[in-house]
């Protein structure tokens, strides 16, 4: 297991100062929100691209991928029944892969929970429609560019669409495409009311990346969730992928938040 933080919470920073110090710390990847870097990614010149891709190949940090997908620009969905919508949502995900790939990412956290909740008026089974139709070119892009898109369940209170892993891993099923996955989240998980293990042991066969949180919005080591057994279980399914630091609470400040998250877990890594 490899060891990544996500890079809003250096908000204030370069990314220049942020790759260097988050290679200082001792972390092995940086996972980018895009918003974090421009209101839309098509704004992000090829050379600006190039930059952040060498600036971590310099500092030998690897660039995990994307997430916060369509924070922005505002107005995106996957569950609009607006089809022109939809389809420019779809295109905008095509450019995100494009960056994704282009920044020398592999993976990308799909969650953005507002933007694929269901409206009032519409059932599960139409908003999965659509959700298979928003995705359908993206992950035809994804394969060519060898990026891996990751579903993530997220709790009740952020959307209602897709809140478990067993939601998540049947639709990753029914599309049944290579470069759809799963991710798990702590935080989302703890929603569920079942143990972690269990659920990191349902999505054995399709977990392709795990973003680690307390339920208190802050990061591992900060609040009452035991990572022994979580990491246990993630070592039991095999699991060689990233565990990226993802807090939503930045009161800390960026130092404590990575120093204090990357201690705690290499306890149990």
């Amino acid at each position: 297991m490899k060891t990544g933080i996500c890079n809003e919470i250096f908000k204030d920073w370069s990314i220049e100062e942020t790759i260097k110090y988050v290679k200082s710390v001792g972390y092995d990847g940086l996972e980018i929100a895009p918003f974090t870097l421009a209101n839309s990614v098509v704004e992000i010149k090829p050379d600006e691209r190039e930059k952040i891709r060498y600036l971590a190949e310099k500092e030998k940090l690897n660039i995990i991928g994307t997430h916060w997908l369509l924070v922005k620009p505002e107005g995106l969905s996957i569950s609009s029944p607006d089809a022109n919508l939809r389809k420019k949502t779809s295109s905008y995900f095509v450019e995100l892969v494009k960056f994704t790939s282009d920044i020398g990412g592999r993976i990308m956290v799909l969650g953005s929970p507002k933007q694929r909740s269901i409206n009032a008026g519409q059932s599960k089974d139409q908003v999965i429609e659509y959700f298979k139709e928003v995705i359908r070119e993206p992950l035809e892009i994804a394969k060519e560019k060898q990026i891996t898109i990751c579903l993530e369940p997220l709790g009740k209170k952020e959307t209602n669409f897709v809140n478990t892993a067993t939601e998540a891993l049947s639709i990753i099923k029914e599309i049944n495409h290579p470069c759809l996955k799963l991710i798990l989240d702590v935080k989302a998980m703890s929603d569920e009311g079942k143990p972690y293990s269990e659920i990191i042991n349902e999505g054995k066969d399709y977990l392709a990346h795990f973003h680690a949180n307390d339920t208190n919005l802050l990061g591992p080591g900060f609040g009452d969730v035991d990572f022994a057994p979580i990491i246990e279980a993630l070592k039991n399914i095999s699991y060689s992928g990233y565990i990226s630091v993802e807090v939503f609470d930045f009161s800390p400040g960026p130092r404590t938040i990575a120093e204090k998250s990357i201690q705690y877990l290499k306890k149990f890594i």
